[in-house]
């Protein structure tokens, strides 16, 4: 039970750690390449303190970098898969089932890392507020976690269940 725990895994699909290793491949090379051709072509236009598309392209090449080491992180903890789930206890690749306390709406989602985009349903974050409230408590437990604003919520978990993968 304490691996489903481990901050430092990212379980991911074998199609996002694809899709992720493709993306951190092409930024590392090709990705890199282009954007230090464009601040060169730019740098050659003259005056750096007025030249917009010289700034553009630094700040683009900024936003690359940070790219890079953030996807280099989540790779290089990641373990493709589902992470060991049992009926019934939160854990990530989960699909989730809560109530909040005062509330009869449900709600449903699947816990996972946010580079799961593209599930067909919403994705809370292990990481996040709600999902560290949640992670290893059992169907009628309830959790409380605070909220942006300072407030807390109180859910109670209604249901969890391995993600089928939408089907």
């Amino acid at each position: 039970m304490t691996e489903t725990r481990d901050d430092n895994v990212t379980w991911l699909t074998q199609e996002a750690y694809d899709r992720l290793s493709a993306e951190l491949e092409y930024l590392s090379g090709p990705g890199r390449i282009e954007i230090a051709d464009r601040i060169e072509a730019a740098r050659e236009e003259g005056d750096l303190r007025e030249n917009g598309g010289y700034h553009a392209a630094k700040e683009e090449q900024g936003k690359i970098e940070a790219r890079i080491a953030h996807l280099q992180s989540v790779l290089s903890t990641a373990r493709v898969g589902q992470a060991p789930q049992r009926e019934g206890v939160v854990s990530p690749g989960m699909t989730v089932t809560i109530k909040f306390e005062g509330d009869d709406e449900e709600m449903t989602f699947l816990l996972a890392s946010r580079e799961e985009s593209g599930a067909p349903i919403d994705v809370y974050s292990p990481k996040s507020p709600l999902g560290e409230a949640i992670n290893g408590k059992k169907a009628g437990e309830k959790a409380t976690y605070k909220l942006p604003n300072g407030k807390e919520a109180t859910v109670e978990i209604i249901d969890a269940v391995p993600y089928n993968g939408g089907a």
